[in-house]
């Protein structure tokens, strides 16, 4: 009996942790991964991020995006948001945002927050 209590204490404690890990703050997230290049009312290094939902890729007016990206006839939607964040070269071949979201977890609460940003 009390090894079973144990191991549901144990069950409990690994889903809190997991809860804990949904409930990522994807402003802070935002800021560490990619504030350093963009914000979402200023174009930086790379373009501003307010309203990227719906628009086309590489559409910003006035930004110097590559070839590439201004080519690719993408629009931001969950769906490429994802893959690009998780790997921009193999989603447009020649882009140049060289970072990588490795984590599922933080690719949602980054597109989470983006979504809300508009």
């Amino acid at each position: 009996m009390r090894a079973h209590h144990v191991a549901l204490t144990c069950l409990a404690v690994l889903a809190t942790q997991a809860g804990a890990d949904e409930a990522l703050d994807a402003k802070a997230l935002y800021e560490a991964r990619c504030g350093g290049c963009h914000a979402l009312d200023a174009d930086r290094t790379g373009p501003h991020h307010a309203g990227v939902f719906g628009r086309r890729a590489g559409s910003v007016a006035g930004f110097a995006y590559s070839p590439a990206l201004a080519g690719s006839g993408i629009v931001w939607n969950e769906v490429t948001l994802e893959r690009w964040l998780q790997d921009p070269e193999a989603l447009i071949p020649g882009q140049r945002m060289n970072v990588r979201v490795s984590d599922p977890a933080e690719r949602r609460a980054i597109i989470g927050y983006l979504r809300a940003a508009r």
